[in-house]
């Protein structure tokens, strides 16, 4: 049975990181006013929450594999990883188009070389190509997998185009589920995994971002037909990061949650009791990347599901 979480999680030590002015534009959760009140800090104070992050969840039982950035070329955002790469159960590696130049910078064998030393791996794809056509998929944040049942949500935006999905659809043999999803502003959503977050028994969902209501019913009835217990969020609460989270469990197998403090001070006591009695959630101060950053603690972390050497 393929499983939906791993105990296994990739996250990129920042070396520049900063508020990117290349990927400003599609992302509305980037806070251009709170990057330049922050400019000569958020390297400074983002690698504190980072190492403090890394620490614990190592406490809590999480084999966290940790690659240093390099200096050159310059990747403000590689801490997120996971948009550039995904690593899967049946031996897969995929290496996504990104819409912006200098993320695209972030693709780097020598970390996957680092990833084979302790899993397998029997197939490399490649989408990356799509980028000369100007379409791109940006990994577990264009798509939220169901990989139990081999399902990618996807709301359509910039950065998710459809013919990457279909291309993703081939090779990975997976349903796609893709969808509108707007702001309050009724911006295009940039990323999916703002927007929802699966877990083993459970979803969290913006649905009031999902405004035609064919496509709302569609995506509900999708989750709950596939076992899943829908805990809806507020515009306000996703504005949070609350739809930004991750389960992931420990080397024992105990289940966690894993999201920002943000996002954890957003929720209802009745949603924290919801969650809770499926996972032990913990939270992390990560103020200064997500308001440079536009991403949370979902974004920080590329799942392996790579079978183990």
């Amino acid at each position: 049975m393929r499983s939906q979480t791993t105990s296994h999680i990739l996250m990129i030590r920042p070396v520049n990181f900063g508020f990117n002015q290349e990927t400003a534009e599609s992302n509305a959760f980037q806070n251009a006013a709170f990057g330049k009140a922050n400019e000569d800090k958020a390297q400074h104070y983002a690698l504190k929450e980072f190492d403090e992050m890394v620490d614990q969840l190592r406490k809590a039982g999480v084999n966290v594999i940790v690659i240093d950035d390099t200096t050159s070329p310059y990747t403000p955002d590689s801490i997120f990883p996971n948009n550039w790469v995904s690593f899967h159960g049946n031996g897969t590696v995929i290496t996504y188009p990104m819409q912006a130049e200098n993320r695209r910078l972030e693709r780097r064998d020598d970390i996957i070389k680092q990833i084979e030393e302790q899993f397998y791996i029997n197939r490399r794809i490649d989408l990356s190509g799509f980028e000369s056509e100007g379409k791109f998929l940006e990994g577990t944040g264009s798509m939220v997998l169901d990989r139990k049942f081999k399902i990618a949500y996807a709301c359509l935006s910039p950065r998710t185009h459809e013919d990457v999905l279909k291309e993703f659809s081939i090779q990975m043999n997976y349903e796609i589920v893709n969808f509108n999803a707007i702001d309050g502003a009724g911006k295009q959503i940039y990323h999916t995994n703002v927007v929802m977050c699966i877990g083993d028994m459970f979803a969290v969902i913006c649905l009031e971002a999902i405004p035609d209501l064919d496509e709302r019913l569609m995506v509900r009835n999708s989750l709950e037909q596939s076992g899943k217990q829908v805990v809806a969020i507020s515009l306000e609460q996703m504005n949070q990061f609350a739809g930004n989270m991750l389960e992931v469990k420990s080397i024992k197998g105990e289940k966690l949650l894993i999201m920002s403090s943000a996002a954890y001070h957003s929720l209802t006591p009745k949603q924290i009791d919801i969650l809770d009695d499926y996972c032990a959630i913990h939270h992390f101060d990560l103020q200064m990347i997500e308001g440079n950053g536009g991403g949370s603690a979902r974004c920080m972390m590329a799942e392996v599901h790579l079978p183990v050497r």
